[in-house]
């Protein structure tokens, strides 16, 4: 197995297909079967040319990737960079013998019901449940059919791993975006492809929040409103205990306050790691109600969070360091993806590189492409999840 990744900063989209191109296919010695190409929104206006550009160049079976907010690629120096603000083209090539790469792109208002089987998911997608597949998922303007099908592909595929995130622009929610599928070019939907063989991926999803306060019983929901939070007032509960907290938490929940939603219904003790972290959306003042980025329902826990530099990266750190100690001695990995919110970067840490470079401090020398996302696809706990402020990594290797 060989994997490449090229990263490209030439203003010209010529010239960095041609750099990307070149670098990328020089570094391997067999033909590619797999292409994954993510484009910077700087190249907007641009990106009905890529596909054509790539064609003159490159030849591989399968070609996917989307467009992005910023970019992630490894440079000729052989270090990994994170462009949020500059045009840039990164490529990946991929040799896997011994797997099968299936690519697909599906409208996500044609899903089948969440009720069907799982054979009317297998046909839907196109792919067969055995050998068990990976996923690589990207997606277009943002869609509630996202969670519908992360939760029919587990569903549909038990034992499988999802990955991915989605294509964003300079301009967030809205951007015009790109997704990318074997010569043409889509503005919704979404694209995948799925690995199956002789490859395992394993992730890190490092959400990077930490708990405040206690956990909490959702007494009253509607939707994705919290009307009631153990028998009181949401906006009173929250108020109460951001009164609280000490003078620094209270600034980091003024700008940086979650909801962590628990995953485990039966766990009795709560902690760090537990919750699948969701946004507020809003308030409403009169009603004291407060709406978050997922579906809500009595009975459900649930335990505000906020989130700043220093938790989010000693919560990947935690993760690489767990991830390195139970996979020391096996196969060496290969290469790696990043999927990156656009809430994160130099925005949260003040610094370039951060997330990137702290994953090359535990992995080293493995080629890392991606991009910063919209929305991040990764499991938490067995199941797939659409996340927000998150980085997912899936680091690739052989069985």
């Amino acid at each position: 197995m060989q994997w490449a990744n090229a990263l490209s900063t030439r203003p010209s989209l010529e010239a960095a297909v041609n750099e990307v191109v070149e670098k990328a296919t020089s570094q391997l010695t067999h033909e590619p079967h797999l292409g994954l190409v993510f484009i910077s929104s700087a190249f907007t206006s641009e990106y009905s040319r890529l596909l054509p550009l790539l064609a003159q160049k490159l030849s591989v079976p399968v070609l996917i990737g989307c467009s992005g907010g910023g970019i992630v690629g490894t440079n000729a120096q052989n270090q990994t960079q994170e462009l949020e603000a500059e045009p840039a083209l990164a490529l990946t090539l991929a040799y896997l013998p011994d797997v099968n790469v299936q690519a697909f792109h599906i409208t996500l208002d044609e899903l089948p019901d969440l009720d069907s089987s799982p054979d009317a998911w297998v046909d839907f997608i196109g792919v067969p449940a055995n050998p068990v597949p990976k996923f690589i998922l990207f997606s277009g303007t943002f869609s509630t059919g996202v969670n519908d099908l992360l939760q029919g592909l587990d569903f549909a595929y038990p034992g499988s791993v999802t990955l991915g995130g989605q294509a964003s622009g300079s301009g967030g929610f809205g951007s015009r975006v790109a997704l990318f599928y074997n010569g043409k070019m889509h503005r919704d939907g979404l694209v995948g492809v799925a690995l199956s063989g002789n490859i395992v991926v394993d992730t890190i999803v490092a959400q990077g929040c930490r708990p405040i306060g206690e956990p909490l019983q959702v007494t009253r929901g509607d939707r994705n409103i919290i009307l009631e939070l153990n028998d009181k007032v949401p906006l009173a509960v929250l108020r109460d205990l951001v009164a609280d907290l000490s003078e620094e938490e209270k600034m980091l929940a003024q700008n940086w306050l979650f909801v962590g939603v628990a995953m485990d219904e039966f766990k009795q003790n709560l902690q760090q790691g537990d919750f699948l972290i969701r946004s507020i959306l809003g308030v409403d003042p009169s009603a004291g109600a407060i709406a978050i980025g997922d579906v809500v329902r009595p009975g459900q826990r649930l335990q505000f969070h906020i989130r700043d530099a220093q938790t989010s990266a000693e919560d990947l750190e935690l993760f690489l360091q767990s991830y390195q100690k139970e996979h020391f001695g096996q196969e060496t990995p290969v290469g790696a993806l990043m999927f990156s919110c656009l809430g994160r970067g130099e925005g949260l840490y003040g610094q370039p590189n951060f997330d990137s470079h702290l994953f090359q401090r535990y992995l080293h020398n493995i080629p890392l492409s991606g991009f910063f996302c919209g929305g991040e696809i990764g499991p938490v706990k067995g199941r797939t999840f659409l996340h927000a402020f998150t980085s997912v990594f899936g680091i690739c290797r052989q069985l």
